[in-house]
């Protein structure tokens, strides 16, 4: 690295906390900015790939239960991405397709097994689900959860892990070909028509339950499902794709990151104040990567835009000292 480079490197580094090369990236050209993105988003999928092969080689290779476990992480906010994996540890999709036909079934697993059931005023309702649960944990073995492990403050009542297990119970009864279909998603429409499910009847008058709310109909709305599409079918046609040497699979994953629109959170917001305004999830996508491996750890020297920032400023300030 050459006496001006280094110089370039620390002003983004002191600079990193703001993104401060939001600039550079805006002014670059649809190829520049598609390449510098490219480059990132293999980092990120590199990255949550080791993610999937954790979770497959707990399933014992199967990748029903890897998509299963990999849905339940993806499911909830980040302070419960932990509770709802070992719920889907406790009540494992093999015994979620047994009973699959019988969705209440599944609901009452799902429900019973997490604990939370046991914080709630009880109605005929969910006095039904205990009692199915009973029954089923028996069968199956399953012990429940002690509900202190989930998270409950400051949670949107459309976001609650109650409503989000109705909304699972429902999602997995409603196809035994559930990740074949999820490799099949090419569009946003795709996904929406897959993930948008509604919770069953009940919850349409319940947020949580033994208490009625306004009646409307409690379904993974459009944004939500988008994310699922993102962190969840995106990433799992990029690694089944890496495992079956799929190539089209894995550009399929990538298409879809290019067709679904970008997040919306404190990491894009930030990105817009700095100057950049990500065109799609591929984009959004590279920029939390950009956010999370380098600009917070201050890694400008090796991040993909500082050093084509660097190289850039100090090959212009050659060709000035040349003239």
């Amino acid at each position: 690295m050459t006496e001006a480079e280094a110089r370039t490197i620390e002003r983004l580094r002191a600079g990193a906390g703001t993104y401060a090369c939001g600039g550079y990236l805006a002014a670059l050209d649809g190829l520049q900015r598609t390449e510098i993105c490219t480059a990132l988003i293999f980092d990120r999928l590199q990255r949550k790939m080791r993610t999937v092969e954790t979770l497959h080689g707990e399933a014992d290779g199967n990748w029903n239960q890897t998509f299963y476990l990999l849905y339940f992480r993806t499911l909830g906010d980040r302070q419960n991405q932990e509770a709802f994996l070992r719920l889907a540890r406790k009540v494992p999709y093999k015994i979620v397709l047994r009973e699959r036909l019988a969705p209440h079934a599944v609901e009452a697993m799902l429900l019973g097994a997490s604990g939370l059931l046991e914080l709630y005023r009880g109605d005929a309702y969910t006095l039904d689900l205990r009692r199915s649960f009973e029954y089923l944990a028996a069968k199956y073995g399953i012990e429940a959860t002690d509900a202190s492990e989930w998270t409950l403050t400051e949670i949107r009542p459309a976001n609650h892990p109650v409503l989000r297990l109705a909304q699972a119970a429902e999602f997995f009864a409603q196809d035994e070909f559930i990740m074949e279909r999820a490799m099949a998603c090419r569009t946003e429409e795709d996904v929406r028509r897959l993930f948008c499910i509604e919770a069953p009847s009940y919850w349409r008058t319940h947020h949580v339950p033994g208490a009625e709310s306004d009646e409307s109909p409690k379904r993974i709305g459009a944004f939500k499902a988008n994310i699922i599409g993102i962190n969840l079918v995106a990433v799992l046609q990029f690694a089944y794709g890496s495992y079956t040497g799929s190539e089209r699979l894995r550009d399929s994953a990538l298409t879809l990151l290019e067709r679904l629109p970008a997040e919306d959170n404190r990491y894009m917001r930030a990105w817009q104040a700095a100057g950049v305004r990500p065109r799609n999830a591929f984009e959004s996508q590279a920029l939390l990567q950009l956010a999370t491996e380098y600009c917070a750890a201050r890694r400008c020297a090796e991040c993909p835009v500082g050093r084509r920032i660097a190289k850039s400023l100090a090959e212009a300030g050659e060709e000035r000292t040349n003239r």
